[in-house]
């Protein structure tokens, strides 16, 4: 059974940073996703970057694009979002969420991987305030 575990949540001024872990146990697939997606009370749930274990790719919303940056430590079995540049926005639950995954180009990746609906695995989440 595939364990996540999030941390790295808190509160922040605008335009300061903070970096989300994810850490991932028990996750034996050959090739998998593994994304950040945030939710705040009343909204739709967001894919916010997800991580392609078979060839490194990333993909970005384009909320965030330039703003956040996907890291991974593979002996701890780790991904990390560093949120530079935070807005008010940003503030939201943010979950960590897992699944075996294969894609034949970037293109399907690009367009498929924010997809809440494809993951299987999710952790419990951490809140992330940013004040203006």
């Amino acid at each position: 059974q595939v364990h996540l575990v999030e941390s790295g949540g808190g509160s922040v001024q605008a335009g300061g940073s903070l970096r989300l872990s994810c850490a991932a146990s028990e996750l034996t697939y050959s090739s998998y996703c593994v994304a950040w997606f945030r939710q705040t009370p009343g909204k739709a749930r967001e894919g916010v970057a997800t991580f392609y274990s078979l060839d490194g790719s990333t993909v970005y919303s384009d909320s965030v694009k330039g703003r956040f940056t996907l890291s991974q430590d593979n002996a701890k079995n780790t991904l990390y979002l560093e949120m530079n540049n935070t807005k008010p926005e940003d503030t939201a639950r943010y979950y960590c969420a897992a699944a075996g995954c294969l894609y034949s180009d970037y293109d399907v990746f690009s367009r498929e991987a924010l997809r809440g609906i494809l993951y299987v695995y999710w952790g419990q989440g951490t809140q992330v305030t940013v004040s203006s």
